[in-house]
């Protein structure tokens, strides 16, 4: 039997998502995440986990109902629980918001006021069984157009509901498009930029809360696992990977996601400490670092601090020759033709080759690898007016 190589991506382009209705079930279950809010993208998105994708029956009062594909019917108890809403006129105006905005359609029936709806536009981006049986609620998937869903983040205030959907669905995951996709599941805007990078006040304005209530409430994301959350120094920005998204959407364990490895795929600054011979001290246990007598562009203390670096994440990447404390790394300067392509003559910030080659016991070495390093102006205080920009 042929062999075959399987690769997974969650990329830009596609116009629906794919949400799992256990998921959902999770989310209407952790009561720490509020709903109040007035987007109603986790409104929508519990009524489109509860439609059929084939026609079935249910008996309710003494009735049997005939429920379509993309229909379902219950009692207004039940989208109350949901929705956690006490009193049937905030319901009703639920409801109604998501019928106005043509997502839906309602009627209520029968003396005790059943609600049946219609998810608009189900047979577009879900698949319609032609055959009559039973619906699962609480296991498989469904598709949400990204339209749909920017349509109602962006018509009002939103939750914390609403803002983990709004992450949930942004997720880019290996699309060569999206700095940072490669290592993990990260959360793009679909601005055209191919940057995951982001700020309080992109978040702010596309959520309609505070820039305040967008810190607090990505720190409490952060801190019930929903998300990672890394910030760069200055006004550089942040970066958000989902957690658990790769063995929810594709039943694949997840990755550990490294924050110097995301600053290195995302052409971010790494700082060097200004004193580097003072800073820098190899702990007893750490592996050891032999860079060459001849000159190098770089300090050699700052060269022996970017190899721990690169050690370190590669390391979490899972190869465990970086993990050993008997292996030796060895930096050595590479020709200046090696690099004649990557930057012109007057760039004043060429880029620097190393070679970077990996020992162990023997001295042959285990890995060859190459470093390329751009260094970045140092800005003088004096160039620096009042209003803090730059002359």
């Amino acid at each position: 039997m042929p062999d075959y190589e399987l690769e997974i991506k969650q990329i830009v382009d596609y116009p629906r998502c794919r949400i799992y209705r256990e998921f959902v079930q999770t989310l209407i279950a952790d009561r720490s995440i509020r709903t109040n809010g007035c987007s109603c993208l986790f409104y929508y998105t519990v009524l489109c986990s509860y439609a059929n994708f084939r026609t079935s029956y249910r008996r309710l009062d003494g009735i049997t109902y005939t429920i379509g594909p993309g229909e379902w019917v219950c009692r207004p108890s039940e989208i109350a629980a949901w929705f956690r809403v006490s009193y049937p006129g905030k319901l009703l105006s639920i409801l109604q918001k998501l019928q106005s905005q043509h997502l839906i359609t309602f009627s209520q029936m029968g003396r005790g006021g059943l609600i049946k709806y219609h998810i608009t536009g189900w047979h577009r981006h879900n698949t319609v069984l032609n055959y009559n049986c039973p619906c699962q609620k609480d296991t498989g998937f469904f598709f949400i157009p990204i339209a749909a869903a920017s349509e109602l983040i962006g018509s009002g205030k939103a939750s914390e509901m609403d803002a983990i959907l709004d992450l949930w669905f942004s997720a880019i995951y290996k699309d060569d498009r999206v700095l940072g996709s490669d290592i993990g599941p990260v959360i793009y805007l679909r601005n055209g930029t191919g940057n995951p990078l982001l700020s309080y006040t992109d978040l702010s304005r596309r959520w309609g809360i505070s820039h305040s209530s967008v810190g607090r409430l990505l720190k409490k994301l952060s801190d019930k696992q929903y998300l990672t959350l890394m910030s760069f120094p200055g006004r550089t920005g942040s970066v958000i990977y989902l957690n658990n998204y790769l063995s929810t959407m594709f039943q694949i364990s997840d990755v550990v996601v490294d924050k110097e490895e995301v600053a290195m795929s995302l052409n971010i600054r790494l700082c060097i400490p200004d004193e580097p011979v003072k800073a820098f001290k190899a702990s007893p246990s750490a592996p050891e670092i032999s860079v060459p007598k001849e000159p190098l562009c770089v300090p050699k203390q700052q060269a022996a601090i970017i190899v721990e670096k690169v050690a370190q994440i590669l390391a979490v990447q899972g190869i465990a020759c970086f993990k050993c404390p008997h292996v030796t790394y060895r930096l050595y300067p590479l020709s200046p033709d090696c690099g004649k392509a990557d930057h012109q003559i007057d760039d004043p910030s060429p880029r620097i080759r190393l070679g970077l080659t990996v020992h162990c016991a023997s001295d042959c070495p285990v890995y060859r690898m190459e470093l390329t390093l751009t260094p970045l102006p140092q800005k003088s205080q004096e160039g620096v007016d009042q209003d803090g920009k730059e002359d």
